[in-house]
């Protein structure tokens, strides 16, 4: 099975939370992770780091940002040229979508945890 690198916006330490469970699931599954979240901290052998630090390689942003706190991100999604962005439920928006078309993204709406659970990641 490929890996496929993953950029997990709005990652977050606490283990309720769903951007939490996706990162350790990702790595079970052996994606390379990279996590950014508001505060640094640790899920599974992952850092959380709050730059954006440019990267080579992303196959998938998934965002766990409501829509009003993506926008200070949109520039640097797209700057990773990423093959699609996951907008998973709560994070829909139709403007960032839009604009990932344009540059040849693909934005699905869907849920990180259930395209790795059904095979579909």
């Amino acid at each position: 099975m490929a890996t496929k690198k993953t950029v997990v916006l709005g990652a977050s330490d606490n283990p309720a939370r769903y951007s939490f469970l996706a990162i350790n699931k990702l790595r079970a599954y052996q994606h390379p992770v990279v996590a950014i979240g508001r505060k640094a901290g640790q899920a599974a052998d992952v850092q959380i780091g709050t730059e954006q630090a440019a990267e080579e390689g992303v196959d998938t942003v998934t965002l766990y940002l409501n829509p009003a706190h993506q926008k200070q991100y949109y520039d640097y999604i797209l700057s990773l040229h990423p093959k699609r962005i996951i907008f998973n439920p709560g994070a829909e928006n139709e403007e960032l979508a839009a604009m990932a078309e344009e540059k040849g993204i693909v934005p699905m709406e869907a849920c990180t945890l259930v395209l790795l659970s059904t095979g579909q990641y």
